[in-house]
């Protein structure tokens, strides 16, 4: 037998050896093999805590909510929770395929729509507005990006708007305002800070967003909506109706708090939403929700540099767990997850769209109520359940001491309660 034959022969054997799991004979003096390292633990995806999204919405209807819902979907599938009713004059139970106002998880769809634009070359994030809407802003500097990012400093209109809660909503219900008249009621207020320097969240931005898109596609917002998010995903219960007041189908009835305390809620499920327009005037259900924020972070909607620039993000308060990007927040939960989306505040409803990063996991809640912060925060705690399950019982035990809690909600119109 040749030499390259005996290698040849050898090296089958040792083969042979290894396919079998036995182990070649070795030299007794030589050194022993170093043990092989252990396989390094996988991370694992704690169980959505359903018990305490449930307590979460009690907790929102403790302070005021007629009713609130939630749902949550994962690798396992969808989970739903309802709790109260979605009109408070039939009684008729909070239904989790029921509709409603998003308030400014609009927001999020007009950056969409806005980003696909750059991805088509039609517009640049760092160019000036006014090169666009000539003349509209009063300094050169602010940028489309300045936009995205609340970082423009026009002031928000809403401010002076809904300074008295129900006499300013009475008032708007059924206006219809051009996107002109909206940004002259910014302008005729002082400037928040010089474009480019801090943050400092205005409704002006994304109306100015909604005046980029007609300018720039020649078509209404609703149209590119439809064009752009809602028939590619197939979100049978999303619509953009501005200036119709009436919510199709069936829908869940929005009450807004009065600013003196004890005095009734008010029905405000019939508006306009004029006074938001392509801020905050889109109208959903949980389950499309937890549709388009699944699909934008799993980049179906915008190319992966885009949605990149869409996730890089600042900090909007001191507590280091919440920032915002192009028309997204981003919070840091307890658990060291991140959740991207946004909050919406309209009146009558709150609510809360979020997903992870990576798409596996979403959350959408809601609650028929507006102008009661603590309602707001309550329904909040959908998110650390839902994302970071049960807590130990330790934990569980320790915050219900009194002592530091979750931030107050992050405010989307002016809370006077």
């Amino acid at each position: 037998m040749t030499l390259n034959n005996r290698r040849l022969a050898a090296g089958a054997t040792l083969i042979a050896a290894l396919a079998a799991g036995v182990v070649p004979a070795t030299d007794a003096h030589a050194a022993p093999a170093a043990p092989a390292a252990p396989a390094a633990p996988r991370a694992t995806t704690p169980a959505p805590d359903m018990e305490g999204v449930v307590a979460a919405l009690n907790a929102a209807m403790a302070q005021g909510a007629p009713g609130a819902m939630a749902r949550f979907t994962g690798p396992e599938g969808a989970q739903a929770r309802t709790v109260g009713v979605r009109d408070r004059d039939s009684g008729a139970a909070m239904d989790i395929r029921a509709r409603f106002r998003i308030g400014s998880v609009s927001k999020t769809f007009s950056s969409v729509v806005l980003l696909q634009l750059v991805q088509e070359g039609r517009l640049e994030l760092d160019a000036p507005v006014n090169r666009y809407l000539p003349g509209l802003l009063p300094d050169d500097r602010i940028t489309v990006r300045h936009l995205l990012t609340h970082r423009s400093g026009l002031a928000d209109y809403t401010d002076a708007m809904f300074e008295h809660t129900v006499p300013g909503f009475e008032a708007v219900r059924n206006r219809v305002f051009s996107y002109q008249e909206l940004v002259d009621l910014s302008l005729s207020e002082p400037r928040t800070t010089e474009p480019g320097v801090s943050y400092q969240y205005s409704n002006t931005n994304f109306v100015v967003v909604g005046m980029l898109i007609e300018r720039i596609t020649g078509e209404p917002v609703a149209k590119e909506y439809q064009r752009r998010i809602i028939k590619p995903l197939g979100l049978r219960h999303t619509s953009y109706v501005h200036p119709d007041v009436h919510i199709a189908g069936l829908h869940v009835r929005g009450y807004l708090h009065p600013d003196e305390a004890g005095e009734p809620l008010v029905d405000s499920t019939e508006q306009t939403v004029s006074w938001a327009q392509s801020a905050g005037a889109v109208i959903s259900s949980p389950a499309d929700l937890n549709t388009f924020m699944t699909a934008l972070m799993r980049g179906r909607l915008l190319s992966p540099k885009l949605l990149e620039a869409m996730t890089t993000v600042t900090p909007t308060d001191t507590t280091n767990t919440r920032f915002y990007g192009l028309g997204l927040r981003r919070y840091d939960l307890s658990c060291g997850t991140r959740v991207y989306g946004h909050t919406g505040t309209v009146q009558g409803y709150y609510t809360y769209a979020f997903a992870t990063r990576d798409g596996r996991r979403s959350l959408s809640a809601m609650a028929n109520t507006s102008n009661k912060g603590s309602a707001n925060t309550a329904l909040g705690g959908t998110l650390e359940a839902a994302f970071c399950g049960k807590k130990p019982a330790a934990t569980a035990s320790a915050s219900a001491r009194p002592g530091p809690s979750v931030p107050p909600a992050e405010v989307d119109l002016p809370e006077r309660r």
